[in-house]
């Protein structure tokens, strides 16, 4: 029997029409939209994992994941405390343009990150991502400035650090809350079991990834710890041969493992960006061999581990001293995701997905980073090579290292920072003063 073609036609041409459609449809969210998960730490020091030069506890689901994707020697954050380097994360932005450059936010404070200020939340969200918040926030605890009113569909988690954990402020005489654990606005516990509090963010990120719908998903998991007071769960105290601090790390690995796990069982993790870093140094770990520590300027309170994969697009067993930070994170899933950046707006980071794609064919330009103290001033910057101490960073040692003026360091040759090398290149001491001047004045 003969087909008249000429009378299905119309009903063959509007079958084609929509499966076009539907594939066109599925390429733009499923296949070029990776789930994106952020895995941040608390005070976790340069070598506070195994892959880094640990000492005392293993991390092998962390070291496992760095072999998967790209290990990163230069990857800093651009602030030496938790709330603006928090800031500079979730805007791509130096904390100096949100203001937040100063210190840390209290539970007194009346600030927070201004709503008008553009996340990396709201730009996914309005990329077609569902997103969610889990764990530490400290950009603000009054609700115009909480997670919901961020770009986060989702929030489970504490407003700010657990040593503000019903403490009294005595210079100030305020007694803080128990600490407040939250579900979006709903406060559900105050002061909970904080050696749990690991074990509980995991759980919450492994249900919404098991629940999670037809959408890509952003998981911004920031993690209390190892921030001080250090709690681990009773499944992992006396675990490792460093104390309490080496068992709260390897709960930390657990905690990546679980995640990964559950990405795999779900068969998502190809296409899942996994990006592991830590908020700034360490205040009881470990920066070898960088020289100091959280709140300073030196590469220790600033250069922590960085880790980034997507099995199905970047390379694996990579290691790279290419310069990068958690300023260009905001720009790098910008171009990811097909996402926005509204005009306007003044990104500090660069997008990087060129070189995450094909590492050993591409390189990134040279550019400087400033580092901003605890106190808001801008201490130093570094440019390729080359890092100028403008100022006196905390922990300098005045009787071994006489008046200060300026100090420069070859990081490349002296990575501990210990060969002031100031005077026999005056003109690279010129040229980063004014560069690091220029830029402050902008801001």
């Amino acid at each position: 029997m003969k087909i008249n073609v000429r009378l299905y036609w119309p009903t063959m041409l509007v079958f084609l029409l929509v499966s076009i459609s539907s594939c066109t449809e599925n390429d733009n969210t499923t296949e070029s939209q990776p789930n994106i998960i952020i895995f941040f730490t608390d005070d976790q020091g340069y070598a506070d994992l195994g892959t880094y030069g640990a000492e005392g506890f293993e991390t092998p689901n962390l070291d496992r994941l760095a072999a998967e994707g790209i290990r990163f020697t230069n990857f800093y954050v651009p602030a030496t405390v938790c709330t603006p380097s928090r800031a500079g994360l979730l805007t791509g932005r130096y904390p100096k343009r949100s203001n937040l450059h100063e210190a840390v936010l209290f539970p007194y404070s009346e600030g927070g990150l201004s709503p008008d200020e553009y996340t990396m939340a709201e730009m996914l969200k309005e990329g077609g991502y569902t997103t969610s918040c889990i764990g530490k926030w400290h950009l603000g605890h009054k609700e115009e400035f909480m997670p919901n009113n961020q770009g986060f569909e989702e929030f489970y988690g504490v407003p700010y650090s657990n040593d503000m954990d019903n403490y009294y402020y005595k210079d100030i005489d305020f007694q803080s809350p128990p600490l407040p654990f939250y579900r979006n606005t709903e406060l559900i516990e105050s002061g909970p079991d904080q050696q749990y509090l690991t074990k509980k963010y995991t759980e919450e990120a492994v249900k919404q990834i098991k629940n999670r719908g037809q959408k890509p998903f952003f998981i911004y998991l920031a993690h209390n710890m190892p921030h001080t007071p250090l709690y681990a769960s009773p499944a992992f105290k006396g675990k490792s041969k460093n104390g309490l601090y080496g068992d709260v790390i390897m709960e930390l690995d657990w905690s990546a493992g679980e995640i990964i796990k559950t990405l795999k069982e779900e068969g998502i993790y190809e296409n899942t960006i996994f990006i592991f870093t830590s908020d700034n140094g360490p205040a009881k770990g470990s920066a070898k061999p960088l020289r100091g520590k959280k709140a300073q300027t030196w590469e220790g309170g600033q250069r922590v581990p960085g880790i980034i994969t997507w099995p199905k697009k970047i390379p694996n067993g990579k290691v790279t001293d290419e310069f990068v930070s958690t300023l260009d994170l905001f720009p790098t899933l910008a171009k990811i995701s097909n996402s926005k950046i509204p005009t306007g707006i003044k990104i500090d980071g660069i997008d990087i997905s060129e070189f995450l794609l094909d590492p050993d064919a591409k390189t990134l330009a040279e550019r400087p980073f400033y580092f901003y103290a605890r106190n808001g001033e801008l201490e130093a910057i570094r440019l390729g090579e080359w890092k100028l101490h403008l100022k006196k960073s905390v922990g300098w040692n005045e009787k071994s290292e006489g008046e200060f003026q300026a100090a420069l360091y070859n990081l490349n040759l002296d990575i501990g920072e210990k060969d002031n090398v100031a005077t026999h290149h005056p003109e690279i001491v010129t040229k980063l003063s004014e560069l690091a001047t220029a830029f402050d004045a902008k801001l």
